[in-house]
């Protein structure tokens, strides 16, 4: 290659380079609506911004908060859709929904929806839509329900949810079949949203031995109702929210880091802001065993009477003690 032709090369690769980092650095507007602000989402939508400006710096976010109301969620995808937002985030299920259903020219990225094929978000699970995709937060709920039987025997499991969203009527679906294979009567109530969510638990406080709660969003809004309840009545709570148990008092808390959830999400949205396919894509999921957190909380474990089996403690990545919260691992 003589010395003219290795300048021009030089001189492509230069434009290139400085088309890259202009794309990188030119400013783009990110909408990002949740469905209602309890600690799990609010970390979900701080690691969202975090992991998309790795890649976009000069990226400029809307945080929407639907405060649990469809109808204002479907007012925040009008809204995005209007100022033609480059990309939106929907961090849970109904919100998801809402924009998927609104913005046909803009992608939309959903994260902690348990079940996207069952909420209508994508045809698979093995592949994005034309212009969505996103990470599930599908949780394990026979191990949370599994941890709760170990530390007390029990006959009467309760489980309060929300009937209008998708995820939490999906993860009932499971656990009321995870309670049918272990010869549990399975106590639910529904809630149609957080202002409900004590007169539930304490509809059924007083017919269960145990209370277990998934990932539910308008439940979780409501937390300390459902802790003071159980607490008065001396009823283990479990829950699958680390990051909300680390300031209510709940027994355990089995599930995901949502930050690093969050995190995830905003770097796959920075992808599909660089041009890769939304549709090449497939359905995300968190399967690093660090991406998971188990919480014991001894101090409720000492006020409840109950002992953690030794081999449970051993697995656990959260201590609270003397109300000191310790990261074992």
């Amino acid at each position: 290659m003589g010395m003219r032709s290795m300048r021009c090369l030089l001189s492509v690769l230069l434009v290139m380079l400085a088309g890259l980092s202009f794309a990188d650095m030119r400013p783009v507007r990110i909408g990002i609506s949740k469905i209602v602000a309890h600690p799990a989402l609010d970390a979900l939508e701080q690691g969202v911004q975090d992991g998309l400006r790795e890649s976009w710096p000069n990226a400029v976010f809307d945080l929407q908060n639907a405060n649990g109301d469809l109808s204002t969620a479907a007012s925040i995808a009008q809204k995005f859709r209007a100022q033609k937002v480059d990309l939106a985030v929907g961090i849970a299920t109904p919100t998801s929904q809402a924009l998927v259903n609104l913005l046909r020219d803009q992608p939309v990225i959903y994260c902690a929806v348990t079940d996207p094929v069952d909420a209508g978000l994508v045809d698979s699970y093995d592949q994005g839509g034309d212009n969505v995709t996103g990470y599930s937060d599908m949780t394990p709920v026979a191990e949370q329900i599994d941890f709760l039987l170990r530390v007390r025997p029990m006959k009467r499991l309760g489980h309060i949810y929300a009937s209008g969203e998708a995820n939490a009527v999906r993860l009932a679906e499971i656990a009321r079949r995870v309670c049918e294979a272990r010869g549990i009567e399975f106590v639910e109530s529904t809630v149609a949203n957080s202002a409900e969510v004590r007169q539930a638990i304490q509809a059924i406080i007083r017919r269960v031995d145990g209370v277990y709660l998934s990932n539910d969003n308008t439940v979780f809004a409501a937390l300390p109702a459902v802790s003071e309840v159980c607490m008065r009545h001396r009823v283990p709570l479990v829950t699958a929210d680390p990051s909300s148990a680390r300031n209510i008092p709940v027994l355990a808390a089995w599930g995901f880091d949502y930050y690093r959830m969050g995190l995830a999400t905003g770097r796959l949205a920075g992808e599909v802001l660089s041009g890769t396919p939304t549709a090449d894509i497939p359905t995300q999921y968190m399967k690093d065993p660090s991406d998971m957190e188990l919480l014991v909380n001894l101090d409720v474990a000492a006020m409840l009477g109950v002992e953690i089996p030794a081999d449970l403690l051993e697995q656990a990545s959260i201590l609270i003690k003397n109300g000191q919260v310790t990261e074992v691992r």
